[in-house]
Order: structure tokens, then C-alpha cells, then sequence
């Protein structure tokens, strides 16, 4: 398939980003749809008998080859480096998408504007997920939060969390909650999830522990542990999805966290 032939006919697209499988399906492109990740699960009855190749970081490349995609979007978190790299040999167009906050889901629908959005409905329907987004920006922004100092847990032994310049931190700033530690971690790489020794002297000072879903899948049996790391802290479950999820999840996602501020006290 050439170049040209495979942008001017109906896209063949292949998601290798949950959140973004996701984001297509909620604008009306499933039938385009020719590939996904085995983490791409949501919404489960749209995307059940779409194939998979392979995992965000172990992508099937000759599976997804033989599969003819025109494009496929790739995310700098989530996916190689030299995967994207691979890509480019093989795949008419690869979009790459890096959402580093709630605000840059504008860009994020832009990009999916300009590739599909002479498809029918795309244009429509991204147009609401904006106006969306910005009404729970506004709602979020509204309010004056009282800061806290959060510890937001991704993973047990070791102990991960997030640095301040990735997406569920600039998401959990909305709300006045300030991640711990103090690091930034880059545009990608391991940094941006930082490996806590648990016994840093500022873990004595958190606010409130949040144990997120995924991708460590925290429960009510890991509580008492998430406690003794921070002794004086709130410590509770929350949705992973929903605050580290892009796409149509965003302004949920927001509102979810306006609730969870709200009881803060």
C-alpha cells in the first residue's frame, strides 16, 4: 500500500494507548479500528474482537504489519521509543500524543481533529468532548483549595509514585494537592516515576495517601501498609483510570477529583 493510497481511502487505525482506544471509539471511529494493545479494554464490548498485538511496551510489530494500518498512534509514556522508531518504516502516518495534564487533552483532540476529522460525526463529537473539558476546568478552577501534601501511589514493593510534571500530578494541582516528593522527572523515562526507600523524612508530613487502581491494583488489604509508611496521613483507594486516563475520561476524571477534594477535611 502506498503512501498516498493508504491516507486518501478509508484509515485503517491501530491504538497502542488504552486511553486513546478509548478516546476513538468515543468519536465514532471503531469501524476503523484494526488493531489495539491487550491493556486497550475499555469500552469492553466495543473493542472485544478487535485484535490485539501485544502489550504498550512489547508490541507485536510483524502481527501489527500484517495488518495494514495507515495509522497508528503511539504515546511517549506509555510506548518505546524504538517501537515508534520501527514504526516509521512500515506505518503511512504514526501520531505520536504526550498529554502531560488535563488542559493538554484540547491538543490531544487536535490531533485526532486533524487526521479523522473529515470522517463523519468526528468533528461534532470532538467539539463536545471540548466543551466538556472545559466546563469541569471551570468548575475545578471555580473553588479555592486548600493545599495538601499528597503521596500518590502507583506500585508496592518497591513503593512508586509520580513526579510533579506528569499527568495525575498536574491533575491532582487542580485541586490545590501537591505531589511528594519534589522531583520532575523529564519528558519520559523512569524518572518520572520516582522509587521511594519509605524512609524519607518528608512521608512523616503527607496529607493524604492516595492508592490508585492501576496499574498496581491497591485494595483494602494494603491500607494498614500505605498507613505505617505515612502515619499521619487520610488514606484511601481511588480510581487509577480516572485520574491518569486522557481522552473521554478527562472531565469525569476532573469532577471525580473536585468530589474527593471536597472531603478533604
Amino acid at each position: 500500500m502506498s503512501l498516498a493510497s493508504a491516507l486518501d481511502s478509508a484509515p485503517r487505525i491501530a491504538s497502542l494507548v488504552p486511553s486513546v482506544t478509548e478516546l476513538l471509539i468515543a468519536l465514532g471511529l471503531r469501524p476503523y479500528l484494526v488493531a489495539r494493545t491487550g491493556f486497550c479494554i475499555h469500552p469492553a464490548e466495543a473493542v472485544s474482537d478487535v485484535p490485539k498485538v501485544g502489550g504498550t511496551k512489547d508490541v507485536n510489530l510483524a502481527k501489527l504489519r500484517a495488518l495494514r494500518p495507515s495509522h497508528v498512534i503511539v504515546n511517549v509514556d506509555e510506548n518505546r521509543a524504538e517501537t515508534a522508531e520501527a514504526l516509521r518504516e512500515f506505518v503511512p502516518q504514526l501520531i505520536v500524543t504526550h498529554p502531560q495534564g488535563p488542559q493538554d487533552n484540547l491538543e490531544l483532540l487536535a490531533q485526532m481533529l486533524a487526521a479523522f476529522g473529515h470522517l463523519p460525526g468526528v468533528a461534532q463529537r470532538c467539539a463536545e468532548l471540548q466543551q466538556d473539558l472545559h466546563a469541569a476546568l471551570a468548575r475545578c478552577r471555580s473553588q479555592v483549595w486548600p493545599a495538601q501534601r499528597v503521596l500518590y501511589l502507583i506500585w508496592r514493593e518497591p513503593w512508586m509514585t509520580v513526579a510533579r510534571d506528569t499527568y495525575i500530578a498536574r491533575m491532582l494541582a487542580e485541586v490545590g494537592w501537591q505531589t511528594w516528593p519534589e522531583v520532575w522527572g523529564g519528558e519520559s523515562g523512569a524518572a518520572r516515576y520516582p522509587v521511594l526507600q519509605g524512609n524519607e523524612p518528608w512521608l512523616a508530613q503527607i496529607d493524604r495517601v492516595l492508592l490508585s487502581s492501576e496499574p498496581y491494583r491497591f485494595d483494602t488489604s494494603h491500607l494498614a501498609e500505605a498507613q505505617t509508611l505515612c502515619p499521619q496521613a487520610r488514606v484511601e483507594l481511588v480510581d487509577g483510570e480516572l485520574l491518569s486516563w486522557y481522552g473521554p475520561r478527562a472531565a469525569a476524571g476532573l469532577d471525580y477529583l473536585c468530589r474527593l477534594a471536597q472531603t478533604a477535611g
